[in-house]
């Protein structure tokens, strides 16, 4: 039997093969110029003064990653796995490594588990979630999202989903929406240029009444609206536009939340009066809070807030009495203030996240895919400004619990 004479190789073809293994990786190489991979990887370590250039991808169905080493690693999915074992099954695994471009030590290794996930010891490498149920699932959560509170929009489902760690596009929740019936609303916007927005939560509150007929019984709700966070502080339902029920919901949200420090309203008789000084008027001027009696526009983040409770809450259902509305509304005004995302704040917040100051720690969860179910009313988490220094006008003014302590001249 004769020997097997040893192939040489010149220096230039070792050079052409180090160079295409530092660009596409050892194996490709290997596979590209017939040549052992265990020579190649050799001939890399011997030349370490040759800089790997970077590597270049090929394109494949497959998902791929750099390595350390510089080649290009492939993600196979369930059903690639699958058609890989059964090729290998019918041909051999050396015939199925060589046909896919996967090692045999994959092969194997997949072998091995699904032979384990046989005899109920682990999960099969074969198996996976259908893309069918994927989406099927997909498709529940939107459509529950909606059934749960229909006066949504697509954006608005989008967000929710997206607020409990589902990525799903707007336009998807579109077409799901309108697959199960939905029709959207026809709206003329007008455009503003004007924006204003307070600086700090309790820095400015909007007050407004939304009038509603149940069952034929006129109703009139009023909403406290903090400027900055777009929290309800308050709310309070009466058969007419009364200063009473402006004061008790005001004196409520003050003992609760803390003392603005300045309101604004329409000039409506509950708030504002031509001749004199309203009740509502003398309680201001008594805690020191400044009154800016305004327009609609002025007013218009209330505005807005009404349009959007009258058509998830009002509008979406069916109210038998006066009591039933009532505790409706205060369920819709809670799950508002700490479930319901807003678009003027980004989008992913809820009121409760700026009112109390938990926007980047909610941030950061929403990021990370954290669902958080926290109740930012609890006391632990509630962040209230106790004591400040403020200068107005040149004059240095300490406040403590929302009580003006000092006022130096």
């Amino acid at each position: 039997m004769g020997r097997r004479t040893r192939r040489r190789y010149t220096k230039e073809e070792r050079g052409e093969a180090v160079a295409l293994a530092s660009r596409v990786g050892v194996r490709p190489a290997a596979r590209a110029l017939g040549l052992p991979k265990g020579t190649i990887a050799n001939w890399v370590r011997k030349a370490p003064e040759v800089k790997p250039e970077e590597p270049v991808r090929v394109e494949t169905t497959t998902r791929e990653t750099e390595t350390r080493s510089g080649r290009v690693a492939k993600h196979y999915t369930p059903s690639q796995r699958a058609q890989i074992l059964e090729y290998a099954a019918a041909n051999g695994v050396t015939a199925a490594s060589k046909e896919h471009g996967v090692s045999r030590f994959s092969i194997y290794g997949w072998r091995r588990k699904v032979a384990r996930a046989a005899a109920g010891q682990g999960d099969s490498p074969t198996s996976g979630p259908d893309p069918r149920e994927v989406e099927a699932q997909r498709d529940r959560e939107i459509l529950d999202t909606w059934q749960r509170h229909p006066g949504l929009g697509p954006s608005q489902i989008k967000n929710q989903l997206r607020r409990r760690g589902i990525k799903v596009s707007t336009n998807t929740v579109r077409r799901v929406m309108e697959d199960a019936g939905y029709r959207p609303p026809k709206r003329k916007r007008s455009k503003h240029d004007q924006r204003f927005e307070a600086v700090r939560p309790n820095h400015l509150w909007h007050l407004d009444f939304l009038q509603r007929y149940i069952n034929r019984a006129s109703t009139f709700t009023l909403i406290l609206l903090d400027d900055h966070s777009r929290f309800v502080v308050g709310h309070g339902v009466d058969d007419a536009e009364r200063a009473d029920l402006v004061l008790q919901t005001f004196e409520a949200a003050v003992e609760r939340h803390g003392r603005p420090e300045m309101v604004v309203h329409d000039r409506g008789a509950a708030f504002w009066s031509w001749r004199g000084i309203s009740r509502f008027t003398r309680l201001l001027e008594e805690m020191e809070i400044e009154q800016i009696p305004g327009t609609k526009q002025a007013n218009g983040k209330l505005e807005v807030f009404n349009a959007n409770l009258q058509k998830e809450l009002f509008d979406a259902h069916r109210f038998y009495d006066l009591a039933e509305m009532k505790r409706r509304l205060a369920a819709h005004l809670r799950w508002y203030n700490l479930r319901r995302t807003s678009h003027a704040l980004g989008g992913l917040l809820v009121p409760a996240d700026r009112y109390y100051g938990r926007v980047e720690e909610v941030m950061a969860r929403i990021e990370a895919g954290v669902t958080d179910d926290s109740d930012p009313l609890d006391l632990r988490s509630r962040i209230l400004e106790l004591f400040k220094v403020v200068s107005v006008d040149g004059r240095a003014e300490v406040w403590l619990m929302g009580q003006q302590l000092l006022l130096t001249r």
